[in-house]
């Protein structure tokens, strides 16, 4: 709380200057004279010696903290300390360095540029012009940093004492200190507790104008009084501490004008009727607010409860407070948690809903940033902030570089960094026209973006987004196909194993009209393995690109393609395939539907079988254990059905096969291997059992068979035989 800021202030004012006394006294009292014997020499010499040690220890303590800095120069606390040690050494100007880097990186609290311009003060005299304007403005930086009524009632203070012009009382001089005056009401006017200081700093002052002027001069004096009265009357429109206080005053000094014959014999509203009811507004205003205020002000609370009696209060302002009132106790709030990422969000997000731009926006959101530079969000409201007020480009820049240089707990607030300036590049590109000079920056972005960000997000939507948006920039604002091309292909060596990254890189080919190449990629990827179903989504999405821009050819040869990885992708989750045999038209070539799974054992073979009636590209299958002996004697080959069917027979039944159910057989065996064979499989030995895989509802034109059972129904192994009348007219 300010009350608690400035009490620390002070005391460590007064404690410097007892050390500076406790230090004159102990030189006087070491001071050599004529009458000092050998046993004074002594203690001289322990005292040099330990003088020396001292020293010794500041300095190793000195290159200690200065090694930590330059290797972090965020380091709070080290920045404090060493401040702290040079203060005591007395190195000014290395004092001064070290201010000025920590100001550059965080706010300083009010107790710390008290302590700044006190010692600024100690060096120089006040009253020299070059001294007096360093200090001010040491004043001016210190008061944006936090609010603080003890800094700036300092501040005002010090121009009254320092400054000539004001001394004098001119007329430039009397509007300046008014316009400092108004600037300090307009910052901390409306703070409840202590805002009336600067009101009653005010007064005096017009009241010290007022009897500077000649007492002949009765319209200059009139005007004075008209002056101060406006002043008493804004006053006492304001809900402040001891307001009644005020209007005692009031009467009183209305009293020596003449107005009044008696402080208590006359109310306000017998002379001022509007000034009355303004003020018995703010008095209830006062009312409302008063345990609000007790609860923040309050020494018994721990932090935690403090802040969320700030956040009650807050709430409470937001429902009946005006927007100055809301932004002072938001600044009351930040003074005291200044690193609350909640409130900092939460107060600028109030300022993007009432004020959206201006100075006043833009400067809380560079203290946000100073105090918690780790929370991404601040940056990225930051530099949308800075683009409502139409900053220029170097202040955007420079913003959007300091952002990078901050760590945060999430890649995704790089990204969205990354992001972020983009879109601002972009709006000012197209809003401008300045596309050779504005593209290259975004170029730059994006590579600065994809160079930073893929080791760490690779196969994610975050990284796959950045690189659409940057093809779809290269096509639509650099007019560069090859670049654009360029970046995808980059995203593929990175998010290559996403389905999505294909489809997007063919989606811009097919939007440019530019269908082979689009074609192209097709194949590229069809050899791919995606998670999940993007295998059967890919060769799915093919054959639909083929429906709508390909010939014939070109549709019949997507039907054709990863068949087997189809199958193969399908029963990943069973694992224990052996072998796929898929049946061909033996004159077209063209697949008949129908295929053979071979598992290694009974165990793989039973989970197989519990996937029936699944899809497969948008299709059921029928999924059956297949019995080639059933309903025929044995092959009078045993050595070709034992390669080609099975090791275990599942059927009680023995005997060859007939001559009519061995030559199909014998065909299926052939159409078997010539598929077996084709690229992607091996052709192994045929062993273990067999499941058959065939799309349910395809059915060849004239299909007369009876209604299948009900797919709920449990099926028997079938032979070869059955699984071909299945599918034969």
């Amino acid at each position: 709380m300010e009350q608690n800021l400035t009490s620390a202030t002070e005391a460590e004012l007064e404690k410097d200057k007892v050390v500076a006394d406790s230090d004159q006294r102990m030189g006087q009292s070491l001071a050599p004279s004529s009458e000092a014997g050998c046993g004074k020499d002594k203690a001289m010499a322990d005292s040099d010696d330990s003088d020396s040690e001292d020293e010794a220890q500041q300095n190793l303590q000195l290159e200690s903290l200065q090694t930590e800095l330059a290797a972090n120069p965020s380091n709070y606390d080290a920045h404090l300390q060493y401040i702290a040690l040079l203060r005591r050494t007395g190195d000014v100007d290395q004092l001064t360095i070290a201010r000025e880097a920590m100001s550059e990186l965080f706010p300083l609290s009010p107790t710390m540029w008290l302590q700044w311009i006190k010692d600024e003060l100690s060096i120089d005299t006040a009253s020299r012009p070059e001294a007096f304007s360093r200090i001010l403005k040491l004043y001016e930086r210190g008061v944006f940093d936090y609010l603080s009524v003890s800094l700036w009632c300092d501040y005002i203070n010090f121009v009254q004492e320092f400054d000539p012009i004001v001394r004098q009382c001119t007329p430039t001089g009397i509007s300046k200190t008014r316009d400092l005056f108004e600037s300090a009401l307009t910052a901390a006017g409306l703070h409840v507790a202590e805002g009336n200081k600067i009101w009653e700093a005010y007064r005096q002052y017009e009241q010290a104008i007022l009897l500077t002027i000649d007492d002949t001069d009765a319209q200059a004096k009139e005007k004075q009084v008209q002056h101060i009265r406006s002043l008493f009357h804004r006053q006492l429109s304001v809900p402040l501490a001891d307001m009644s206080s005020t209007l005692t005053a009031y009467k009183t000094w209305e009293v020596e004008q003449g107005n009044l014959q008696d402080v208590e014999s006359i109310e306000l509203v017998d002379i001022y009727p509007h000034v009355a009811s303004s003020y018995q507004k703010a008095l209830e205003m006062y009312n409302a607010r008063f345990h609000l205020e007790e609860q923040i002000l309050s020494s018994n609370v721990s932090n935690s409860e403090r802040l969320q009696h700030y956040m009650n209060y807050l709430k409470f302002e937001q429902s009946f407070g005006t927007p100055a009132r809301i932004q002072v106790l938001y600044e009351r709030a930040i003074t005291d948690f200044p690193v609350s990422p909640d409130l900092w969000l939460d107060y600028t997000r109030n300022l993007d809903n009432t004020l959206k731009v201006g100075n006043i926006v833009s400067n809380v959101y560079s203290r946000a940033t100073k105090n918690c530079p780790w929370i991404g969000e601040l940056w990225v409201r930051y530099m949308l902030a800075l683009e409502r007020g139409h900053a220029s480009e170097k202040d955007l820049s420079d913003v959007f570089e300091k952002s990078l240089q901050c760590t945060f707990s999430t890649l995704d607030e790089y990204l969205d960094l990354f992001l972020t300036r983009v879109d601002g590049l972009r709006r000012r590109m197209t809003s401008t026209g300045e596309q050779d000079l504005e593209y290259k920056i975004i170029r730059e972005t994006f590579q600065r973006a994809s160079d930073y960000l893929s080791p760490y997000l690779k196969n994610t939507e975050g990284l796959l987004h950045l690189h659409a948006y940057w093809a779809r920039l290269e096509t639509k604002l650099g007019k560069d196909i090859t670049a654009a091309r360029g970046v995808w292909e980059s995203c593929l060596k990175i998010c290559g194993s996403m389905l999505e990254a294909w489809n997007r890189y063919i989606e811009m080919e097919v939007e440019l009209g530019h269908i082979n190449e689009a074609r192209s990629i097709y194949k590229r990827c069809y050899s791919k393995r995606f998670s999940g179903t993007g295998s059967e989504d890919i060769c799915h999405s093919w054959l639909r690109f083929e429906r709508e821009f390909g010939k014939l050819e070109d549709f019949d040869h997507a039907l054709h393609k990863a068949n087997y990885e189809h199958i193969r992708n399908f029963f990943s989750d069973v694992g224990g395939i052996v072998a796929i045999r898929i049946l061909h038209d033996k004159f077209t070539g063209k697949s008949r539907g129908l295929a053979y799974v071979d598992f290694m054992d009974d165990e793989h073979l039973a989970a197989a079988i519990a996937k029936n009636k699944q899809k497969l590209i948008g299709k059921k299958l029928s999924i059956a254990r297949s019995d080639p002996k059933r309903g025929g004697r044995e092959s009078s080959n045993p050595k070709t059905l034992k390669e080609h069917v099975h090791t275990t027979n599942h059927s009680s039944q023995k005997g060859s096969l007939s001559k009519e159910t061995e030559d199909t057989y014998k065909e299926d065996v052939k159409d078997a291997k010539l598929s077996s064979t084709k690229p992607g499989n091996d052709n192994i030995q045929l062993k273990g059992k067999n499941t058959f895989a065939v799309p349910r509802n395809v059915r060849p034109l004239g299909f007369t068979a009876n209604k299948p059972k009900a797919e709920d129904a449990d099926e028997k192994p079938k032979s070869n035989e059955e699984f071909r009348k299945m599918f034969i007219r």
